[in-house]
């Protein structure tokens, strides 16, 4: 299992993740899957539903940030 420490504010960590969650589902869009081969049908599957997940969690992300938006000092 790979870890990363974050440091930073809870805004900066969540524009983190949101911008890491948008990178996966911009390389879930490029996989072309090629449904000939052994087991690619369920692996599309899960692609899509890996897909949908990562896309409610950004819009939860999003929504945080925007009733916590950054405070300037």
């Amino acid at each position: 299992m790979m870890t990363s420490k974050m440091a930073g504010t809870p805004e900066e960590d969540r524009g983190t993740l949101i911008e890491r969650l948008r990178e996966l589902v911009a390389a879930l869009d490029r996989r072309v899957p090629h449904i000939e081969r052994t087991g690619e049908r369920r692996i599309a599957q899960d692609a899509a539903l890996l897909k949908k997940v990562a896309q409610e969690r950004i819009a939860e992300l999003e929504a945080l940030c925007a009733e916590d938006p950054v405070r300037e000092t």
